[in-house]
């Protein structure tokens, strides 16, 4: 789909001085927790959230919240967007998909914010840092990087959120750590150093830059740093049990691998199927998605959560489970 730009339309004058950021993909994991930061760090901020028509799940979530408001628009229908977005001061994207989302989808949103007069918007993006890796490598950076092209030809005032891999991650979804055998994997080097943030982390950055009228074009945080041997020594420090690296191969040898399952895969539109999570890894350990700006203190001291505290909740879980 192609990027309508259009002149912006004349803001409406407010009839009070709330700041009012309006959050697509809300009823989402990420969106939520974004939604719920918003609210708790300034009692001047009314929330708008957008969903799809018939969708009920937004009114069934927030209809009885205070400072929030519910406004039906399908992405296909520009007016309804434009109408939808009319008024607020801030984008916030926390969509969640392939390329019908992250391209497709965030421009419509994009082309109806400028319409609307909107001036900022927060893409879609909560990942490490894409702008470096290898085109060609990673399949949802590159829809990040295509779609950063197009909210750079606007004239909003665009920041995007970058913060590694998350950190909730480690205990489920990304097989990294085998809980069982006690073992780390790794890909080249055990000493790569690897950026996570926790989702809660993200949202409560996202937040305050969604409040930051001077918010750069990026911002970079990490909750934690670490290595897959500093993984293993947590790990062994928790647990008791000696956790140790293990060599999975090469990055190149795992880049390799993810070409092939994508190659023979039937799930292309999926939003992280297996050789995504390849291709994830591969951005990682070869270095290529490091964070290089971060800065955890743009808002002042946080409380971030680290590594460490989300293994030891982990592992304090399956103790309770037995």
């Amino acid at each position: 789909m192609f990027l309508r730009i259009e002149r912006p339309a004349k803001r409406t004058e407010k009839s009070n001085l709330m700041t009012t950021v309006l959050v697509a993909g809300a009823t989402g994991d990420l969106g939520h927790r974004i939604v719920r930061e918003l609210l708790a760090a300034d009692a001047e901020v009314l929330v708008r959230v957008l969903t799809r028509p018939g969708g009920g799940a937004a009114q069934a979530q927030y209809g009885g919240c205070d400072r929030v408001e519910v406004r039906a628009a399908a992405y296909t229908d520009h007016t309804g967007l434009v109408d939808a977005l009319r008024g607020a001061d801030v984008v916030v994207s926390a969509v969640s998909g392939a390329r019908s989302v992250i391209v497709d989808a965030q421009e419509a949103l994009l082309a109806a914010a400028v319409e609307a007069g909107v001036a900022r918007f927060i893409p879609s993006d909560y990942s490490a840092d894409y702008r470096r890796v290898t085109p060609g490598s990673n399949r949802n950076f590159e829809l990040r990087r295509e779609f950063a092209a197009a909210v750079d030809a606007t004239p909003l005032r665009a920041t995007s959120v970058l913060n590694g891999a998350f950190a909730d991650m480690l205990t489920g979804q990304a097989p990294m750590i085998l809980f069982r055998r006690h073992k780390v994997l790794y890909w080249s080097s055990p000493d790569q150093l690897l950026d996570f943030t926790t989702k809660d982390d993200v949202a409560r950055t996202v937040a305050r830059v969604a409040l930051d009228d001077a918010a750069p074009r990026v911002v970079e945080v990490a909750g934690s740093r670490v290595t897959a041997r500093d993984i293993a020594r947590i790990m062994t420090e928790l647990t008791g049990a000696a956790f140790s690296t293990q060599w999975a191969g090469t990055t190149g040898l795992l880049s390799g691998m993810a070409r092939i399952g994508r190659r023979i895969s039937r799930d292309e539109d999926a939003t992280f199927p297996a050789w995504q999570g390849m291709q994830y890894f591969v951005s990682m350990f070869s270095g290529e998605g490091q964070l290089h700006h971060v800065n955890n203190d743009r808002y002042g001291p946080q409380a971030w959560t680290s590594i460490r505290d989300v293994l030891e909740a982990h592992v304090k879980d399956g103790a309770t489970r037995g």
